[in-house]
């Protein structure tokens, strides 16, 4: 009876190895944004994550979550700058910080720099939408503020 117990546990478990992948959702509308920046990925619960493998090793370097995916793909390019030099493939390459310490830097000042750029970006980025959205709510026509014309009589000549 344990006998028979234990192999049909083994057949179950090698059969289960072997299951088909699960199908892509197609419930929700197709997100072409899955990636939209090299280097970095969305967690189930919508924060962008960002890691890089070290050259020539198997480990990899945490370069932060944050809100938006502009700031995780800034964390990327800054590490991958520091990593492999102007050469790099960069999401923004005309952003990128050029400084001199490039030479041998540590995975862990690596990942200082990358995540220092990440959350400074991000914090803009969020401060952005947030101006944005509330512009947007308030739809107040611009009408010109009479106390800020110059007064023509108080010019120079008094």
């Amino acid at each position: 009876m344990e006998g028979e117990c234990c192999t049909s546990t083994s057949t179950r478990s090698s059969s289960e190895t072997h299951k088909r992948k699960p199908r892509q959702h197609h419930h929700h509308q197709p997100q072409q944004q899955e990636k939209p920046y090299r280097g970095i990925r969305m967690r189930k619960w919508g924060k962008w994550v960002a890691e890089i493998r070290e050259p020539n090793k198997r480990s990899r370097i945490w370069l932060g979550s944050y809100t938006t995916p502009i700031a995780a793909a800034r964390a990327y390019d800054t590490a991958v700058f520091y990593l492999r030099g102007p050469s790099a493939r960069l999401n923004f390459p005309d952003l990128i910080f050029q400084e001199d310490d490039l030479r041998d830097m540590t995975a862990a000042s690596i990942r200082k720099k990358a995540t220092e750029v990440g959350a400074r970006v991000d914090a803009l980025q969020v401060a952005l939408h947030a101006s944005e959205s509330e512009s947007n709510s308030v739809r107040i026509p611009e009408k010109p503020d009479l106390n800020k014309y110059p007064n023509p009589e108080s010019s120079d000549e008094e």
